[in-house]
Parts: C-alpha cells; sequence; structure tokens
C-alpha cells in the first residue's frame, strides 16, 4: 500500500475493459492520485495532445492499456487501423513520457504478437522465432514493435519501462458487439439470444480445433500492478492463467452455462486464426509472484451473470 500512497499515475484506456479493474485496484491500494484520460479529450495518436495530457497530470507512472482491438473479424476488416493506431499512440506515449520525467513505463503488448506456429506453452524467448498469425499479424507487429522501443529507451537512457504480455482477457465488462468482440464474450451473447428465440442451431466460426488460453481480467489487473510494484528489467513476461482449451470446448461449455440446448454447427470457411495458444507464465510467479487465481468456469460464470443483468438493465 505505501508504494502507491503518494503516486501519481496515469492509466490510458483507463476507462476500458482492462483498464476500469486497474484504476478499480489502484484505489483499493491507496493511490490517490489517479488519472484516466479519455479519448474524446485526449487523442493519443497526436503528439500534441500527449504533451498536453502528461503536462496535465503530471505522472509518476503510466500504464498504457489503450488501444484498438478486437476479434479476428474485426483485424481483418480494419488492419491498417489497428497497425497505425496502436504503434503511434505507444510509440509516441512511451517517448513523450521519458522527455516528460515519466519514472516508470508500462507497455502491454499481446499474445498475437507471437509467432503463428509457436511451441505451446509459448515462451518469452519464442517471441522473435517467426511472423504472427495473419489475421491479426498488423496488430501483433504494432505491439511487437513497442517491446523494442522499451528495450531501447532503457539500454540508452535507463528509462524504467516493462513490457507484459497478456493472453486472451475476459470477464465482467467486456465488448459484447458482435462487430468487434472477441470470442467469449460474442458466444455468451449468441448462445443467450439463441436461447431466447428458441433456435435449435448455432453457427460459430471455424472448424472449433484451434486452443486458447484465457485470463480473468481482475487476474490480469492484479498482475499488471504487481509487475508495477516489484517488476523493473527489460524482459517481456507473460501473464496467463496456463490452461488451454479448443474453441470447440468453449463454444460446448459456454452452451452449458448459458442454457442453451441447440446444436452448434461449424462454418469451416471461416478463419480459425492462430493454431494453438497457451502461454508458459513461470517468470511472472518467479519476477513479481503472480499466479492467476479465478479457475476459468468461475470467471466465464461471472461473466455470464453480468451481461444478463447488463442487458436486462438495458432493456429496462
Amino acid at each position: 500500500m505505501n508504494f502507491w500512497k503518494d503516486k501519481r499515475v496515469t492509466v490510458t484506456g483507463g476507462a476500458g475493459f482492462l483498464g476500469s479493474f486497474v484504476v478499480d485496484k489502484l484505489k483499493e491500494r491507496g493511490c490517490r492520485q489517479v488519472f484516466a484520460p479519455r479519448s474524446r479529450e485526449y487523442d493519443l495518436r497526436d503528439q500534441a495532445a500527449i504533451r498536453r495530457m502528461l503536462k496535465d497530470a503530471k505522472p509518476d507512472i503510466v500504464i498504457h492499456l489503450a488501444a484498438r482491438v478486437g476479434g479476428i473479424g474485426a483485424n481483418r476488416a480494419h488492419p491498417a487501423e489497428f497497425f497505425y493506431d496502436n504503434l503511434m499512440m505507444g510509440v509516441q506515449l512511451l517517448h513523450e513520457s521519458w522527455r516528460a520525467g515519466v519514472k516508470k513505463y508500462v507497455t502491454i503488448g499481446t499474445v498475437c504478437a507471437y509467432p503463428k506456429f509457436t511451441p505451446v506453452p509459448f515462451k518469452e524467448e519464442d517471441l522473435w522465432n517467426g511472423y504472427p498469425e495473419e489475421t491479426n499479424a498488423p496488430y501483433g507487429l504494432a505491439k511487437k514493435i513497442l517491446l523494442v522501443q522499451t528495450q531501447a529507451y532503457r539500454q540508452q537512457y535507463g528509462f524504467n519501462a516493462i513490457y507484459l504480455i497478456p493472453v486472451n482477457l475476459y470477464g465482467p465488462r467486456d465488448n459484447f458487439d458482435l462487430e468487434t468482440s472477441h470470442v467469449i464474450p460474442a458466444l455468451i451473447r449468441k448462445c443467450i439470444e439463441a436461447k431466447e428465440r428458441g433456435e435449435k442451431q448455432l453457427a460459430v466460426w471455424g472448424t472449433g480445433t484451434p486452443t486458447r488460453e484465457f485470463l480473468y481480467v481482475e487476474d490480469a489487473a492484479e498482475g499488471i500492478l504487481l509487475a508495477v510494484e516489484r517488476y523493473n528489467q527489460s524482459e517481456p513476461v507473460n501473464l496467463g492463467a496456463g490452461e488451454e482449451i479448443s474453441i470447440r470446448e468453449l463454444a460446448q461449455l459456454i452452451a452449458e452455462l448459458t442454457g442453451f440446448r441447440g446444436e452448434i454447427v461449424w462454418d469451416a470457411s471461416k478463419p480459425d486464426g492462430q493454431p494453438r495458444r497457451c502461454l508458459e507464465t513461470q517468470k511472472a510467479q518467479q519476477y513479481f509472484g503472480f499466479t492467476a487465481k479465478t479457475s476459468f468456469r468461475e470467471g466465464l460464470e461471472h461473466t455470464i451473470r453480468w451481461y444478463s443483468e447488463h442487458r436486462r438493465k438495458g432493456e429496462g
């Protein structure tokens, strides 16, 4: 608690999915000066806006969570924007934070930066051993370039910038818009709506054979803050739960938890994305004592409950 007592902390994306939980946990830890800039006030793709934001906030610590993100469909539809927006936000914000005298800077990378055929579990040392899966390569590469920047600024300037690689996140407050959402919120929404309409079948993208690992959003927020408190090295560190599940098994589990009893039909004409994803998580435990606490089933139940309550309030 004493670590945060007098710190001024800026959390970009602090009103978003992961960022809102990071802000909540900062306040729980006794951080009294948390600033979450909104994009309508500070466009982080614009250098002048970044300088103005840093001048206004005067942060000791910057946690950069703001990103343009989405599922396979969104990545395929907007590859240029996913590359440009994420690269320009990250590169300029780190540079201007260094110029402004920020004491510690956290860049959040992505599991999409790993090569398409990385051996499972993904180890941090494998990050540069190939090209990312094509459907999300522009996004993954933009984020991976930011790792090079954190290491270069530490090497030349002694700037205390760290780089964390979370696996796919899920949980309450996620994005459930079917045009831009990731797989878990999309499946939850589709199953609930199909159940309500009494449908006998539910179409899902791909073959169902790829595997994914998922980290509950509150666990991810805890891991990020532990890293801020305890980790001060240039090496990237994975944040994950260490459990792998196929998309087919995931769809069946979500159907069970939402009460959808119909048939799941797989549309193999749609892309599967990366064949497998599961992270090696020992370094997070070793370097800053992070281990995921929420079981996958429990996390899904929390997420489904939140979405169901949110929908009812919205309809009311």
